[in-house]
């Protein structure tokens, strides 16, 4: 992804802030530096919060040595971009980052992260992950370089009091895409000044538009069971499928039809802290398409505290195309902690993920940001099953996710297709052309791995 002027400012001022604290992550032999992604949302603090207890903990078991906390406060796609230009050198190299799954296979390949295999043998911890988390920190070459903090599914949110003005059965399971956007007719002729359906596009979105948005169309246009992006026995990226086409259509759809945001709003980078702050709480979004770990930001002191929020949204899966089986769709990705290949101190770095990942430690994060538990033994926990509405939805989502392909070539993929994404969102192009482009993207940025079909 080529960084914008904004970005490559910011990246310029995050480089000298690190460098300015003496060196980088080699200033002190006995100070660990953890970077993180900080919500742009500044009333939302859940990861902040959680980090500054678990370096306290570490501070105390280990006298002498000291954390400083290193957060990157920016959009997505803008946090990967500085993060990678952070890991290039020895003295802006973190001892310890916060990887994006979608990421850190292409992050492995460039040569910046540590494969982690000495440490996980030791840790009798690591027997309580479950293999699929596991596998989503694996580089090709069967290493595994990052420990997950837990996983994610995809769903409808729906607002019961916009369902109950528009006549809509509050208890609303869609069974195919038609039935979306139906509900979303009705919504924009009976509840005016509501927008009726929210599906994130285009580039400022970054992966919440690929994955929220377009994979949990495309993921429903086959049977299920097979990856409708990647085919893995050619080893090949997949070209010119209808399925491709017709999720396409559906977003086209959305924002021809004006059953979206504006999209001069959708092209908001920050509009997802609108969706959470501000359109579901009032009452102004009927259905949006979007992740399990929205409760984070209505929690007690997220700034957008939100008592009511469970009863009055409701919670749906996203339905196939035309219902075939398995008749639901879901996305799972989720974030891992890594040491950088340049790290100063690896072996403080992987201690501190120890400290994170007790099992108390992490229920209390999968708690607190609301996330779906990646270890065994937290999932079978009540204090964590029953801790919040929704967990139990999202939970149980996992046994028919689906994961992206995120080989090395992804994060371009990605960015194709949010291109496409944008073209037919703003009516710049139709979905014959925007598909088309995708087509000729993905040869390029794959070295024409591709096959048609």
């Amino acid at each position: 992804m080529r960084p914008t002027a904004t970005a490559l400012a910011a990246l310029t001022l995050a480089a000298t802030a690190l460098t300015a604290c003496g060196n980088g992550s080699g200033s002190s032999p006995n100070t660990i530096k953890v970077s993180f992604k900080q919500s742009t949302d500044n009333s939302i603090k859940v990861m902040d919060t959680y980090l500054a207890g678990i370096k306290k903990q570490f501070e105390k078991k280990y006298p002498g040595k000291k954390v400083e906390l290193v957060p990157i406060k920016a959009p997505d796609s803008e946090y990967y971009t500085k993060l990678q230009q952070m890991l290039r050198s020895p003295r802006t190299a973190p001892d310890l980052v916060y990887e994006d799954t979608f990421l850190i296979n292409s992050d492995i390949t460039s040569g910046y992260l540590k494969p982690l295999d000495p440490y996980l043998a030791k840790w009798p911890d690591w027997r309580q992950f479950i293999d699929t988390a596991k596998s989503a920190a694996k580089g090709e070459d069967g290493k595994t370089y990052g420990v997950p903090d837990g996983t994610d599914t995809r769903g409808l949110w729906f607002d019961r009091r916009v369902f109950r003005k528009a006549g809509l059965p509050t208890d609303w399971q869609p069974k195919t895409w038609d039935d979306v956007l139906s509900a979303a007719r009705t919504i924009k002729q009976k509840v005016p000044g509501v927008t009726p359906l929210n599906v994130y596009t285009g580039k400022p979105a970054g992966e919440r538009a690929t994955m929220q948005g377009f994979e949990m169309l495309l993921y429903g246009t086959g049977d299920g069971t097979s990856d409708p992006l990647y085919d893995s026995g050619s080893k090949k990226w997949i070209a010119g499928s209808q399925g491709f086409k017709d999720s396409l259509k559906f977003v086209e759809t959305v924002y021809k039809e004006k059953l979206g945001p504006d999209v001069s709003d959708a092209l908001d980078p920050n509009f997802a802290t609108t969706v959470n702050g501000e359109l579901l709480p009032q009452g102004r979004l009927g259905i949006d398409l979007d992740g399990s770990w929205l409760p984070q930001a209505w929690l007690p002191g997220s700034g957008h505290e939100w008592k009511g929020w469970a009863g009055q949204l409701g919670l749906a899966y996203m339905p196939t195309q035309h219902g075939q089986a398995p008749g639901k769709v879901s996305m799972s990705g989720g974030w891992t902690w890594a040491v950088p290949a340049k790290a100063a101190h690896p072996d403080l770095a992987f201690d501190f993920i120890r400290t994170m990942q007790t099992k108390d430690n992490a229920r209390k994060w999968y708690i607190a940001n609301s996330g779906i538990a990646v270890r065994k033994d937290v999932a079978s926990d009540p204090a964590y099953a029953t801790a919040q509405p929704g967990i139990k939805f999202f939970t149980d989502l996992v046994a028919s996710t689906h994961y992206r392909p995120a080989y090395p070539a992804y994060p371009k993929v990605s960015t194709a297709v949010q291109d496409a994404m944008e073209g037919v969102s703003t009516g710049d192009q139709s979905v014959e052309k925007a598909a088309g482009g995708y087509d000729a993207t993905l040869k390029d940025v794959t070295g024409d791995q591709v096959i048609q079909k």
